[in-house]
């Protein structure tokens, strides 16, 4: 331990001493956020007697339940449905069964069946119990058409009635955020869907390989998939016009593209350099997939500090942190409980000191500030997708969403991570709240983890809304930790498994000053004369800006 106790203790004093010389309210309520608060939620937040906090469990429900306790302490109003603090998320689960699935190649040599979980993962169907389909498949590159980028994957071949192929990822000559954007099996569906194609295949790259090993990935997928229901019942982003779909480890795509006229290892190649050719792949695939279809229901938790200022007070700064993890899972090394301290109780952690601060100010800021903690992250973004579909105030009322997931306090931090920064003015705000608490902001150290899209910042930035992912920082104050190293191996080791547990190192001081930086960045969004605004020619400000309606 004693090389990490002289930089813990000097980044400390460094902090002390950049907040003693500022007095302002915001930094004495910021002092409120202490290392001792964020250790106590999390023990119990990722205790064992919750169970993981899995979606639709009782142990999601304690949580929720000690989450609202702890806002009414703070004097919160709540924000929910109905006077609550809840918003129920209706939900569909469906889990693939591996008994009755099946996809066979019918090729020019006979056929060739796929073994389940060796070659492939099938997706789950939300819209019937078993599906069958036999049709042709066309690759179609990254399964991408991008008009703003003059790119179409699609250009030069017919994929209506087909099965498309794809790889994962997009072109990274789009820039990081946007190729993100891409790659989001969401957006490519409905690329699909806009050609005609009934049933996409993805192939999980070497690339893909290396950021979550196939055994991790095939242990997650048997875990189910699930999707927020419409008040008709209509499941949200699973159009019914795509039928089918799986990915292909590279044993199973080698075997698809086996009498292709390119080979897996050209296209492979092409793709890394952003040229793939489209082309349609000889034979047939049959595929057939059986799901077990339930219907659970998740509440995201929200309450609300309503703003000073009756001119602006009806604007709203709305901070997330999901509450949600696996729940009870695969055992490794006997546990199986997947108790998600870092993923993400250390974020809800947060997220109530950060309420408290602002619970201890003075005087509220100008703005109203509302807290959410959400339900179904770890299914598809799920919770907050709700709200942000169906928010319990006036969409056009949010002005921003200040989203935490990920405290990461592994080592005593230098900097903190504001994710999206560069697509809006909140990217300003949150350099000049860091630099209040002796923090400075860094850019994205892992562009291909494309984290923008995976967490519940997103569905916010889908519907105009700018938007920030704060991450504790990968730069360590202690010379003897390479942080950005230690993050990596932390995502190669404990990341959704049972290790990500309250046994791990953590820097609780670390997750307060990142806290207090988090505070502060939203005080002085909720204080600012202007609202956020997208950056003039930002990519997301240009594809979803237009959807949010003015403020009358």
């Amino acid at each position: 331990m004693r090389p990490t106790i002289l930089p813990l203790v000097a980044s400390a004093l460094v902090t002390a001493s950049v907040c003693a010389q500022d007095t302002s309210p915001e930094i004495r309520a910021a002092k409120t956020i202490r290392a001792e608060g964020i250790k106590a939620r999390m023990r119990f937040l990722a205790n064992d007697l919750l169970e993981g906090r899995g979606t639709g469990s009782q142990g999601y429900l304690i949580a929720a339940d000690f989450v609202v306790a702890q806002l009414i302490g703070l004097g919160l109003e709540p924000a929910g449905d109905d006077g609550s603090y809840f918003q129920p998320v209706p939900l569909r689960k469906s889990t693939v069964i591996p008994d009755g699935t099946s996809l066979v190649l019918v090729q020019r040599d006979g056929e060739t069946p796929l073994e389940y979980g060796e070659h492939y993962v099938a997706n789950a169907s939300f819209w019937q119990r078993a599906v069958e389909l036999t049709a042709p498949a066309v690759f179609v590159g990254y399964g991408v058409t991008a008009p703003e980028f003059g790119y179409d994957d699609y250009a030069g071949v017919d994929a209506a009635g087909k099965i498309v192929v794809t790889l994962e990822g997009a072109p990274v000559a789009f820039g990081a955020n946007p190729a993100a954007h891409y790659s989001s099996r969401t957006t490519k569906a409905r690329i699909a869907v806009d050609h005609g194609a009934v049933g996409v295949l993805s192939v999980w790259t070497p690339d893909y390989e290396n950021r979550l090993p196939w055994p991790v990935l095939r242990r997650l997928v048997r875990t189910g998939s699930m999707r927020w229901l419409e008040s008709d019942g209509t499941p949200a982003d699973a159009p019914r016009e795509l039928r089918v779909g799986a990915l292909l480890n590279m044993e199973g795509a080698t075997r698809l593209f086996a009498d292709a006229r390119e080979s897996l290892d050209a296209v492979l190649q092409a793709g890394a350099e952003g040229m793939p050719n489209s082309f349609h792949l000889p034979g047939q695939v049959r595929f057939r997939v059986v799901n077990r279809l339930e219907h659970l229901s998740s509440p995201n938790v929200l309450a609300t500090l309503r703003g000073s200022d009756p001119a602006v007070r009806d604007e709203y700064v709305v901070f997330t942190a999901h509450l949600d993890h696996e729940g009870v899972g695969e055992p490794l090394n006997g546990d199986s409980i997947y108790n998600g301290a870092y993923d993400n109780a250390s974020g809800v952690a947060a997220l109530l000191e950060v309420a408290k601060a602002f619970a201890r100010l003075p005087k509220p800021p100008r703005r109203s500030v509302m807290f959410v903690a959400t339900a179904a992250e770890e299914k598809g973004l799920l919770g907050a997708d709700y709200f942000a579909e169906h928010p319990t105030l006036a969409r056009e009322r949010i002005i921003a969403n200040l989203n935490i997931d990920g405290n990461l306090m592994l080592f005593p931090a230098r900097d903190i991570l504001a994710l999206g920064g560069e697509h809006s003015t909140l990217g300003e705000v949150a350099e000049r709240a860091a630099a209040r608490v002796g923090r400075f902001v860094s850019p994205d150290p892992m562009p291909e983890q494309t984290l923008f899209i995976r967490s519940d910042q997103y569905p916010f930035v889908k519907r105009g809304i700018p938007a920030l992912f704060f991450i504790n920082g990968f730069s360590s104050s202690d010379p003897s930790v390479n942080g950005l190293a230690a993050v990596q191996r932390w995502l190669r080791t404990a990341y959704h498994s049972p290790k990500d547990d309250m046994s791990q190192p953590m820097h609780f001081e670390s997750g307060a000053v990142f806290s207090r930086a988090v505070f502060l960045t939203g005080y002085a969004v909720a204080n600012d004369p202007e609202r956020p605004q997208w950056r003039p020619g930002d990519f997301f400000g240009e594809a979803f800006g237009r959807l949010r309606t003015p403020v009358p």
